[in-house]
């Protein structure tokens, strides 16, 4: 599904305006919080998920601490 959305004032910022369709197809509404992602050629936007976003944070500290170990490993 490809949508064009307009980069708009919103008071003193900018932003984008999401349409009803892709909030239903994203299951979120006003309130609910999105992750934003950046990818190869843009971004993308998925509803929220505080556990995963802890995972990430420990999978991050785990690559931190550990990245000897992790690079032995991957040869």
């Amino acid at each position: 599904m490809a949508m064009q959305l307009k980069i708009t004032t919103i008071g003193n910022s900018v932003g984008v305006i999401l349409p009803k369709e892709l909030l239903d197809r994203l299951r979120v509404g006003k309130g609910d919080l999105l992750q934003v992602l950046e990818v190869p050629g843009g971004v993308t936007l998925t509803p929220f998920d505080a556990e995963f976003d802890r995972q990430m944070d420990v999978a991050e500290r785990v690559m931190r601490q550990d990245r000897d170990v992790l690079r032995r490993l991957a040869e």
